[in-house]
C-alpha cells in the first residue's frame, strides 16, 4: 500500500513535504500521568506566550496561513487544526485529556506547529494521495458536521476523502481498539529535509515509548513524492 503526492499538487507548491509515520501492534490507553502533566504545562506556558504575540505570528501558524492562501483557500474561514488549538489556549480554553494517541497526536500539533493527523488503518483502503479538494469533496468531520474541502489539501483512499489539515473525518478515527495507524504531518514547507526527517524520527520514537509495537518514518517531497508505508 502507497502514500503519494498528487502530481498537480508538487507542481502548484513545490516546497510541500508530507510527513507519514505509519505504527503496529500498539496500545492505547489513558494518556499516562507524564503525558498529561507534560500537555498541561506545556499549554500553561504557551497561553502565557499568547498573550504577548497573536496566534498568527508564530512562525509555523504563519507558514500555514500562507500555504492555505496558495492553495486558494481562506485562512480565516478555515482556520488548520494546529492555528484552532492554539487559538483555544489562548482563550485558556485547554484541551481535555481523550486517550493516549490522540493526546500525544495534539502534543505533537502544538509543539511543531503544525496541523498532524492520526487515522486507524483498519478503515482504510487501497493506495493513499494527498490531492486539492473541489466543491464535490468532503465528509462527515469529528467537528460534528459535514465538511466540504474546496481548494484545501486532503487525504484519499479507494473510498474517498477521510483527512485533510482542516478537520478530520469519523471514517477513520482513532480509539482505544485502535492497534495499527498512520500519522500524517503536513510539515512547514520552511524544514530542510534533514529537519523533517529529524523531526518524524522524534515524533516517532515518543510516540512507540508510550504505545510500544513498531514504526516506519517516510518523507514525501518532490523528489520523493512516493513512499510504500505498509511493507
Amino acid at each position: 500500500m502507497k502514500v503519494s503526492l498528487q502530481p498537480s499538487l508538487i507542481t502548484q507548491y513545490p516546497e510541500l513535504k508530507i510527513g507519514i509515520i505509519h505504527y503496529t501492534k500498539f496500545v492505547v490507553t489513558q494518556s499516562p500521568q507524564m503525558l498529561k502533566g507534560r500537555m498541561q504545562l506545556y499549554q500553561e506556558n504557551l497561553f502565557l506566550e499568547l498573550q504577548d504575540s497573536p496566534v498568527t505570528q508564530r512562525d509555523g501558524i504563519a507558514e500555514w496561513r500562507k500555504l492555505w492562501k496558495t492553495l486558494g483557500a481562506d485562512p480565516n474561514r478555515y482556520r488548520h487544526s494546529a492555528e484552532s488549538l492554539m487559538r483555544r489556549i489562548s482563550k485558556q480554553n485547554y484541551l481535555i485529556p481523550l486517550h493516549s494517541a490522540v493526546d500525544l497526536n495534539n502534543f505533537f500539533s502544538l509543539q511543531y506547529e503544525s496541523p498532524i493527523g492520526l487515522y486507524d488503518t483498519a478503515y482504510l483502503q487501497g493506495d493513499i494521495e494527498m490531492a486539492l479538494g473541489n466543491e464535490e469533496t468532503g465528509y462527515e468531520g469529528l467537528n460534528g458536521r459535514f465538511n466540504t474541502l474546496k481548494n484545501i489539501l486532503y487525504s484519499r483512499d479507494a473510498e474517498g476523502a477521510f483527512g485533510s489539515p482542516f478537520v478530520d473525518s469519523i471514517r477513520t478515527a482513532v480509539t482505544e481498539n485502535t492497534t495499527d495507524a498512520l500519522h500524517i504531518f503536513y510539515l512547514r514547507p520552511s524544514l530542510t529535509e534533514d529537519e523533517a526527517n529529524q523531526l518524524l524520527a522524534t515524533a516517532g520514537k515518543m510516540f512507540n515509548q508510550i504505545h510500544g509495537g513498531d514504526y516506519q518514518c517516510a518523507l514525501l517531497t518532490k523528489t520523493n513524492p512516493t513512499k510504500d508505508v505498509f511493507s
